[in-house]
């Protein structure tokens, strides 16, 4: 489970680093917002494909 957040938080920086400068305030606020949604995105492709699988 780590590794799957660690490798999330490592392409929420990327993904935050092409918006946002490295060395501003925020970095790391949004950094975390970004990271929160790509878990949501995840959960939710992973809802979606168990409701296809089912159907």
């Amino acid at each position: 489970m780590s590794l799957i957040l660690r490798i999330l938080f490592v392409l929420a920086g990327a993904i935050t680093a092409l918006f946002v400068a490295r060395d501003a305030l925020n970095f790391t606020i949004i950094q975390t917002f970004v990271a929160i949604l790509l878990v949501t995105v995840v959960l939710l492709a992973g809802s979606l494909w168990s409701l296809r699988r089912k159907t």
